[in-house]
């Protein structure tokens, strides 16, 4: 009796981005989050500022210049399951902030990219919080689309210590990390406010 091979989903997804071109790429979180606050703070004055999210698209993606960022995030729109959104500060939707790109699993949010923008790096940043404003971002997406605020991500080896202290984010297995419905709720709490 001859065995049948089983074609699974993902065989098949992974066959159709072939077809196409795409070529998946697992990232690392890899930025330390320097701080968290209750929005996003001007480094010079400490004042605090509300943000706002847009989702990135192939239709608005030329918002993102190449030249600005670490991340291939034109590469990064062009998976379908993947979402990425842009951080503003309100009423100044121009300048993006940071980027996120998170896809829904079946039963948590996956975080698979996130970075500050180059003039919110190293010790000369115009902006503190922009990481943590993003990842409670992304508890707040979990928490709407019914998956009581759990993300994962894959943490760059040297950062996980860093993102347990932080956020309060759980080893899950070898890189994987992931923040719970208590600490997701916390964050939420602390940078979106009613």
């Amino acid at each position: 009796m001859a065995l049948k091979k089983k074609i699974t989903s993902r065989a098949i997804s992974i066959r159709v981005d072939k077809l196409i071109g795409i070529k998946k790429t697992v990232h690392e979180v890899s930025e330390e989050i320097d701080k968290l606050t209750n929005s996003i703070e001007l480094v010079v004055t400490g004042d605090i500022f509300d943000t706002e999210f847009y989702r990135l698209n192939k239709d608005n993606k030329k918002q993102i210049k190449k030249k600005d960022w670490l991340f291939d995030w034109q590469s990064e729109i062009a998976y379908p399951e993947r979402e990425v959104y842009k951080l503003t500060v309100k009423d100044n939707a121009d300048i993006i902030q940071g980027l996120i790109s998170l896809s829904t699993e079946p039963d948590h949010v996956f975080i698979h990219i996130v970075e500050n923008a180059k003039f919110n790096r190293g010790k000369d940043k115009v902006y503190l919080g922009v990481l943590g404003n993003m990842f409670a971002f992304a508890c707040k997406q979990s928490v709407e689309r019914g998956f009581n605020g759990f993300v994962a991500f894959k943490a760059k080896t040297n950062l996980i210590e860093h993102y347990s202290k932080t956020l309060g984010a759980s080893i899950y297995r070898g890189q994987r990390m992931f923040i719970d419905d208590v600490r997701a709720n916390k964050l939420i709490n602390q940078y979106f406010k009613s």
